[in-house]
């Protein structure tokens, strides 16, 4: 699915729960794309629990960069393309994901977007051995509850507890989940499914 924005075009790959109970969208980070271990993982773990899945391409990858640019920019496409793809699925609950720079995306526009939750994969708490220029304030900001994904070698860092609605920590993974990347989909969907992770009622 082509999504037109204000910064060009994104791609959506959409994946249906023959039941859908919630859409989770699901974007990449600064240098990857969305068949990224961790994301497919996700993918396969939400559909398996009846969400609609769609990974997003945004408008920066598609044009070849590999860096996002302005996260003005970066936001407002993104609000773009979340807005089309409820338009194609609504009534449906919306949680919004990324992986690294995408988790930091979604994080900023959860409120605009109306999401439910948020699912940040590696988010990068600061810049490799720069921990003065913290970004956990886009975590605490979110609005709706925020589950965080990170391995515990990460050189990014990994966030506080208290900066979100759960902090789940991986033993021996670093920035990419090379390890086990399918224990993020189990974590992510097992979230879902718990009391308390959505703003409404869990799906159970």
């Amino acid at each position: 699915m082509e999504i037109e924005t204000p910064h060009g075009r994104a791609l959506a790959e959409v994946d249906e729960a023959a039941d859908p109970r919630l859409l989770l969208v699901l974007t990449h980070g600064s240098g990857g794309g969305v068949e990224a271990p961790d994301l497919l993982a996700v993918r396969d773990a939400v559909l398996a629990i009846g969400g609609s899945v769609a990974r997003v391409t945004q408008p920066f990858r598609l044009r070849g960069a590999r860096a996002p640019g302005s996260a003005v920019k970066q936001d407002e496409a993104w609000l773009s393309i979340v807005a089309a793809l409820r338009e194609r699925h609504p009534g449906l609950p919306l949680v919004q994901g990324g992986r690294s720079n995408g988790a930091r995306v979604a994080c900023r526009t959860a409120r605009a977007a109306g999401a439910e939750a948020v699912v940040a994969l590696a988010f990068p708490l600061h810049p490799p051995g720069r921990p003065e220029r913290s970004r956990a304030e886009e975590l605490r900001q979110a609005g709706p509850p925020v589950l965080v994904v990170n391995g515990d070698r990460d050189p990014f860092g990994v966030p506080d507890e208290k900066d979100t609605a759960c902090l789940v920590v991986l033993a021996g993974e670093g920035h990419e989940f090379k390890k086990d990347p399918a224990r993020v989909g189990e974590v992510v969907a097992r979230w879902l499914l718990s009391p308390g992770s959505r703003s409404s009622d869990p799906l159970t």
